[in-house]
Formats: C-alpha cells, sequence, structure tokens
C-alpha cells in the first residue's frame, strides 16, 4: 500500500519521463560512442591559448634530460658532453684499473635564456677494461631497470607526486664506439643488443680525427651492416613531423655520426673556434666538413630531445611496465577475452600468496618439529653419556678413596709400631742410664773406705 501511495504521488508524465531516461542509458551504454560531429564557433572563445599555456607551465616546471655515455675509458665521453653542453663539467681521472663496470651519475641545473634543464650525465667507469669482458653489459642494463622500477614504484603509489618526481630514466644512449676502421668489436655488438630495448641508443664514431675520410666513410658503413645483421635497433630521428621530417630523414642516412670534442680553443681566420690542434694542421669541432659534432648537437638537443623523452616514456618504460606488470599476473582481458578486473586478480594473486604462505609456513614448522626432535635426541645422548661418565668417575673415585684408606690404614700401623719400638728403645736406655750411673758411685765409696 505504502508502495502504491508513492507510486501515485508522481505524476505520470515524469513517471514516464523517469523511465524513458533510464532506458535511454542502458541503450547508450550498450551503443558504441557515437562520433564527434564538428561545429563552427559563431566568436571567439579562447581555447585557442591551449599551446600558450602548455609553453608557460613547461617552462615555470622546468625539463629534465638523462644522457647515459657508455664506451672504454679515455675516449671522451667526458670531453664531449662538455662541448655539447658548452661548459665544464666535473669529472673524475680516468683509470684502466677498475675491477668491474660500475655507473657514476652527476646531475646539473642549466639554464639558457628563460629555460631551465636539469640535466643528469651517467658514465660507465671501467667499461671494457677488464679481460673478462663477457657481463660488462649487465651493470648498464641493472642501472637502466632500476630506474625504470623507481619510477614504476612510484608511479603505484597511493598518493604519488609524478610532478615533482625527480626522474632519473634514461633518455638517450650515447655509445661511443673506437675508431678501429675495421668492424664492431663483439662487446659493443653484444651490449647494444641487449640495451637497444631498453633506451634509445644513438652510436657515434668517438675520436673521427684518428681515421682517414675514407677508412670513415667505409667504416660507418660497415658499422650500420653488422647493426642491421644482428638485429640492433638503434634510435632513429622521428620522420612524420612534416616540421623536421626532411633534416631528420637526412641526418639519419649519416649515423653513426663521427664526432670530435674539445674545449681548447683556436684562432682559424680572424675568429676563435673550438679545435683541436695538432702539427700538422686544426680540426675544427663545429666544421661540418671535420666531423659531425654540429649534426650530433642538432639531433640530439635542438630538434629531437623532446622526441627522445616521449620515446622513453611510451615506447622504452611502456615495454617495462607492461612485463613487469604481466609477471605479476596482470593482464588487459582474461582467457574469456571478457575484461579485466582488478580487484579479482589481486585477490586471486593473495590468495595465491596466502596459500603459498601457508604452505611455506607448514614446511618450516614440520622441519622446526624435526629440528627439535634431532636436537632432543642429541641431548638425550649427550646426557647418558654425561651420566656413564659421571658413573665411571664416581666408580673411579671410590676405588680411589678405597685405596687411599687402605694406605691411611698401613701408615697408622706402621706409626704404631714405631712408636711402640721408640718406646722401648727409649726403656731400655733409661734403664742402661740407672745401670751406669750405680757403678761409679760404688767405686767411689770403696775408695773411701
Amino acid at each position: 500500500a505504502a508502495g502504491g501511495d508513492s507510486q501515485r504521488s508522481i505524476p505520470p508524465p515524469l513517471v514516464r519521463s523517469l523511465h524513458g531516461d533510464a532506458m535511454e542509458t542502458a541503450e547508450t551504454e550498450q551503443q558504441p560512442a557515437a562520433e564527434s560531429r564538428s561545429h563552427n564557433l559563431s566568436g571567439h572563445v579562447g581555447f585557442d591559448s591551449l599551446p600558450d599555456q602548455l609553453v608557460s607551465k613547461s617552462v615555470s616546471q622546468g625539463f629534465g634530460f638523462n644522457i647515459l655515455c657508455v664506451g672504454e675509458t679515455g675516449i671522451g665521453k667526458s670531453t664531449l658532453m662538455n662541448t655539447l653542453f658548452n661548459t665544464m663539467f666535473e669529472s673524475d681521472e680516468a683509470t684502466h684499473h677498475e675491477p668491474g663496470v660500475r655507473l657514476k651519475s652527476h646531475s646539473y641545473c642549466l639554464k639558457e635564456t628563460n629555460v631551465d634543464l636539469k640535466l643528469t650525465i651517467i658514465n660507465t667507469v671501467g667499461f671494457g677494461d677488464q679481460v673478462n669482458k663477457e657481463e660488462s653489459y649487465k651493470p648498464v642494463v641493472d642501472y637502466i631497470d632500476t630506474q625504470f622500477e623507481s619510477y614504476l614504484q612510484e608511479e603505484m603509489k597511493i598518493r604519488r607526486s609524478l610532478h615533482d618526481f625527480h626522474d632519473t630514466r634514461i633518455h638517450a644512449c650515447l655509445y661511443f664506439i673506437v675508431p678501429t676502421g675495421h668492424c664492431l668489436k663483439s662487446l659493443d655488438l653484444v651490449t647494444m643488443k641487449k640495451l637497444d630495448s631498453k633506451v634509445n641508443i644513438i652510436p657515434i664514431v668517438a675520436k673521427a680525427d684518428t681515421i682517414s675520410k675514407s677508412e670513415l666513410h667505409k667504416f660507418k658503413i660497415k658499422i650500420m651492416s653488422e647493426l642491421v645483421s644482428n638485429g640492433v635497433q638503434i634510435y632513429q630521428f622521428p620522420t612524420d613531423d612534416e616540421a623536421v621530417a626532411e633534416i631528420n630523414s637526412t641526418m639519419n642516412a649519416h649515423l653513426p655520426f663521427a664526432v670530435v670534442g674539445s674545449m681548447e680553443e683556436a684562432k682559424v681566420g680572424n675568429k676563435m673556434v673550438k679545435a683541436r690542434q695538432y702539427p700538422w694542421g686544426i680540426v675544427q669541432v663545429e666544421n661540418e666538413n671535420h666531423c659531425d659534432f654540429v649534426k650530433l648537437r642538432e639531433m640530439l638537443i635542438r630538434v629531437n630531445m623532446e622526441d627522445l623523452r616521449e620515446q622513453t616514456h611510451t615506447r622504452h618504460y611502456e615495454l617495462y611496465r607492461r612485463c613487469k606488470l604481466e609477471e605479476m599476473g596482470f593482464k588487459d582481458t582474461d582467457p574469456d577475452s571478457k575484461p579485466f578486473s582488478l580487484q579479482e586478480t589481486y585477490e586471486a594473486k593473495r590468495n595465491e600468496f596466502m596459500s603459498e604462505l601457508q604452505k611455506k609456513e607448514e614446511e618450516m614448522r614440520q622441519m622446526f618439529v624435526a629440528r627439535v626432535k634431532e636436537t632432543e635426541m642429541d641431548l638425550k645422548e649427550k646426557e647418558k653419556e654425561l651420566h656413564d661418565q659421571f658413573d665411571q668417575l664416581k666408580k673411579t673415585h671410590q676405588e680411589e678413596k678405597k685405596k687411599l684408606e687402605e694406605k691411611r690404614r698401613e701408615l697408622e700401623e706402621e706409626m704404631n709400631a714405631f712408636n711402640q719400638r721408640r718406646m722401648a728403645a727409649q726403656t731400655l736406655q733409661g734403664h742402661s742410664f740407672q745401670a751406669t750411673g750405680q757403678q761409679p758411685f760404688k767405686k767411689d765409696k770403696d775408695r773411701k773406705n
């Protein structure tokens, strides 16, 4: 009755409207989303300022860029970084006596006009200096994975702050190749193959002034041929943006870049330029006829820095994240192609973990009980041994005590016999003294008479 009264209290048109809205909502949920329709604005609204807003916000927040330099000791990694950013970064003296490969990072805050850049340079110390180089790549791979894991842990927090989180993921890997003029070393191929799915690799031929132009050209062709034949995927400058498609396409054909780095200046004509001076002439760092340093700087910093950051997040980090979540049992769809439920997966993994935990607890309990029994048996055996030793010692003590009693009795008997003999001797000696004393007295008495 109450239900009927409440139904009658609503006007019929309103009831029909509510039911109609519910039906329309259900139909909308079942049907796919309709395509968006274009409309012309009759006047200025103002959302065309969004790009300016994004630029202003990005500039105020600043940018971060992380470069990994992989190469043998003394190949010119620090010098090239100084030349690229036109400043002197701190660097330690290179040594060839490192027991293993370790990665050392330095962060710097740079400012150019009104743009702030937090630059982190990671250097591979001792890379290629060991006799056994089979595992030289592992510290590099582990470092990259550690940075991915750090970002993933921050991303999965309930209270996360990614906007001010120091992102240490590697955006670009400059791989320094020794200018042998022949072919890539096996260490280079193995390392780049291990890294190509984790980081944007840009191969460069270091100290390009130590090899002739003809040899350098053949060497670059040989390098690219070996990379392709071994399935090593290096970073390709993007050509999908019309603004940079032409220059990036041209620069992709110049890979690997043959570079020379130097902070020293030499006078060429009427101006001072960065150069390396030799007895036979001057190699200008920023002269494209001498090396590819300008090309590297253009592609790495001035044209594709943001794409390198984006590729790190959307490609390499997403691959690491997906693999990690799949290892944990998370998937987008279940075997029946139904939508994936995070809660159900969590409950399933939790139940699986709890069952494994209970199983391990039971195994540990049984192991503990077995250990306790073994310990008890050992203690009982040792207790029995101690009792046997005590009985043996007690028996030995009693025997020794009995022997001592017998010796004490014998000694007492000997002492009594000795005392008796002494007393007899003393008595006999006393009688002899008395007899001896009476004879002189009788002689004197007879003499007087």
